[in-house]
């Protein structure tokens, strides 16, 4: 899994969860009032980020693109090459 995407409260505010560096996420919350440590994750790992508008799209695309790359690295070569064959539709 390297996104989770969530509805909270009355107003639905959409929450998204990605996995990151924890450098990287820890520079990210620093920077960003709506990036907050992973809710009920691991808050080294990962980052929720409040869609509220505040964030830029090209930054939040850029994370989405950094959580997938490091999940994908983490499997094994078989496992890899399966997900890329499905994305090129091969």
């Amino acid at each position: 899994m390297f996104a989770l995407l969530t509805e909270v409260g009355d107003d639905k505010e959409v929450h998204i969860s990605l996995k990151c560096d924890p450098v990287i996420a820890a520079n990210l919350r620093e920077q960003h009032e709506c990036v907050r440590p992973g809710y009920h994750l691991n808050k080294t790992h990962w980052n929720t980020v409040i869609a509220d508008g505040s964030l830029p799209m090209e930054d939040l695309e850029q994370m989405i693109d950094h959580s997938y790359e490091l999940v994908l690295g983490t499997l094994t070569k078989a496992a890899r090459e399966a997900v890329l064959l499905r994305i090129d539709g091969k």
